[in-house]
């Protein structure tokens, strides 16, 4: 008889619930159409990710790298910033804000965070599919695996926003700026390829949350 799966702890939901209505509110009172798009896209991307946790049954730490992902991003483009932060007349928000020249905008710091998140969770639906420990080798070829599924989430990301820019005015900025965000986005794959290798089978390293 197979274990079963915990369901997915309710603090997680709670937090999830109180970030998107609390984004939401902002955005329809600013006026921002973009947002919109982005929040029915995360709704999708949560929908999914609660019908693969059924199956996958998800750590409680990758479930919460998603969750703060989730939450970056919405408030990312809601919370206006001062245009001193703000470079090549970018809309004003938390999205665009870079501190100093030098540094990445906060945009690439949550491209890199995110599909480190996705990659995460990509080793973990791949770990969900085998039933013995791999070998050394084999948890190498398993973290390739893992970062080039994270790669390939992270170039729809762009497609998802060249759709948005074909639709309404948008944030998302040009050429070089999709240059950036992939940069990021295979750092973070990367970075998430070599956590994973020393990582234990989910279903191992799990504690669940039974008291929330």
């Amino acid at each position: 008889m197979s274990e079963p799966k915990p369901p997915i702890p309710r603090s997680i939901i709670l937090f999830v619930l109180v970030f998107m209505s609390a984004t939401t509110i902002m955005a329809l009172n600013q006026g921002n159409t973009e947002f919109l798009f982005y929040a029915i896209s995360l709704l999708v991307i949560i929908a999914i990710l609660a019908y693969l946790h059924k199956s996958v049954h998800f750590s409680t730490s990758a479930l919460w790298l998603l969750t703060i992902w989730g939450f970056l991003h919405m408030i990312g483009g809601t919370i206006p910033v001062s245009t001193n932060f703000v470079a090549d007349d970018a809309v004003p928000v938390l999205y665009s804000l870079r501190i100093h020249p030098d540094l990445p905008r906060y945009d690439q710091i949550i491209h890199t965070f995110g599909f480190f998140s996705a990659t995460v969770a990509c080793w973990e639906i791949i770990r969900a599919k085998l039933h013995v420990e791999p070998t050394t080798q084999h948890r190498l070829a398993l973290a390739v695996i893992a970062a080039i599924m994270g790669m390939g989430l992270g170039a729809l990301n762009e497609v998802l926003e060249f759709i948005a820019t074909r639709f309404t005015d948008t944030n998302v900025g040009g050429y070089t700026n999709t240059g950036w965000d992939l940069v990021s986005n295979t750092i973070g794959t990367v970075c998430a390829g070599f956590w994973c290798l020393n990582r234990r089978r989910p279903s191992e390293q799990h504690n669940p949350d039974q008291s929330e």
